[in-house]
């Protein structure tokens, strides 16, 4: 289950405060950068956007590798995932996530350790600001 977890959340890089990033490629897959909107205090939104995906899964992992980054700028440990709607069109697929962050790890059955997964992510080749 964390080596699905994990897979799931490696896609989610690259980010730092707000801001769109530059397209970056891995092998087919085409990073078209991520948007971040603090909502309040720890419930933060990522959008991603990307090419190449070959499921919901491959855009949502980009997304909990932002998120993981994310997580680790603000100083803090852990993240856990709201929701994410997953659409696709013209071949551009796009994840609208949303995570609450914490120093400590948070309630709920689904959690990230940011660290774990930033490593996860760096190793898959995933971006990450």
């Amino acid at each position: 289950m964390m080596r699905r977890r994990i897979l799931i959340g490696l896609a989610l890089a690259q980010l730092a405060g707000c801001g769109q990033a530059a397209p970056e490629a891995r092998g087919a897959f085409e990073y078209r950068g991520v948007e971040t909107r603090l909502l309040d205090g720890d419930l933060v939104n990522f959008r991603v956007r990307m090419v190449g995906a070959n499921s919901e899964a491959d855009v949502t992992a980009y997304a909990e590798c932002a998120a993981a980054q994310y997580t680790l700028i603000r100083g803090y440990g852990f993240a856990r995932p709201i929701r994410a709607e997953v659409t696709q069109s013209g071949g551009i697929w796009t994840a609208d996530a949303v995570y609450t962050i914490s120093p400590a790890l948070p309630d709920g059955a689904r959690t990230i350790d940011a660290e774990v997964v930033t490593a996860a992510c760096a190793e898959n080749e995933i971006p990450m600001v």
